[in-house]
């Protein structure tokens, strides 16, 4: 993948500001601006912060990426919008290095800032040569921590971890919800079968045998009770 392989350096070399990159403009007015309003620890933090990305973002994921041992995967060229997206911010990444004025005309305030003055270089160049030294170092001793099989997860951490979480707490709730309302309800069908054959079974009420002068007897009540409110009717 040469041209997407391009365009990440560049975007690499941008946001760890090096010269002539948009970066180099951008992230030097914040820290020239810090630094203007005497906020001395939030100067050096962002100093020392610009020395880690460009060891993680302008170094470890071009190299890693495009640079390190061969995995044997091989992959296909990113489709044209894609490689039309990433050469748009690229340029604009250059441009913005080489030319900043059209970038400060668009911020809300005047702006008064030249980045490139010989001190301003060489002091970012200094901060940048020993992040790659380090980096180097650490590659070549084998100090540097090995690489781990995982998935660097992004937005699509919601459907891969959280969605799969909820949906599962969710079935697993409904389940154990389903499963006692089925058990109640067959408890309950069961207590009702054995009422009833409790009632009309082989040795229930109404089930077993009667004696024939028990069974006219009560066909004479009910003969009875029948003519009584046949009058009263």
């Amino acid at each position: 993948m040469p041209l997407t392989a391009v365009f990440c350096i560049i975007g690499a070399m941008s946001i760890s500001a090096f010269p002539l990159f948009s970066g180099f403009v951008t992230k030097s007015l914040i820290i020239s601006a810090v630094g203007y309003e005497h906020i001395l620890w939030a100067f050096l933090g962002l100093t020392f912060a610009s020395a880690g990305v460009m060891e993680h973002s302008g170094i470890k994921i071009p190299f890693f990426a495009f640079f390190a041992h061969d995995s044997g995967i091989r992959c296909k060229e990113a489709p044209v919008n894609m490689l039309l997206a990433m050469g748009g911010m690229a340029a604009l990444c250059i441009g913005i290095g080489v030319y900043p004025a059209p970038l400060y005309a668009l911020l809300p305030y005047e702006v008064d800032y030249q980045p490139y003055t010989a001190t301003h270089v060489f002091t970012q160049l200094q901060l940048l040569m020993w992040a790659v030294l380090a980096f180097a170092v650490l590659m070549r001793t084998g100090l540097y921590p090995a690489e781990m099989r995982s998935t660097n997860l992004d937005f699509d951490w919601t459907y891969r971890r959280a969605l799969p979480r909820l949906l599962g707490a969710v079935q697993r709730t409904g389940s154990a919800v389903w499963a006692g309302l089925v058990g109640s309800i067959a408890a309950g069908v069961r207590a009702l079968v054995a009422q009833a054959y409790g009632s009309c079974g082989p040795r229930g009420l109404w089930g077993r045998t009667w004696s024939t002068g028990a069974t006219v007897l009560w066909v004479a009540i009910l003969l009875a009770a029948y003519l009584v409110v046949y009058y009263l009717r």
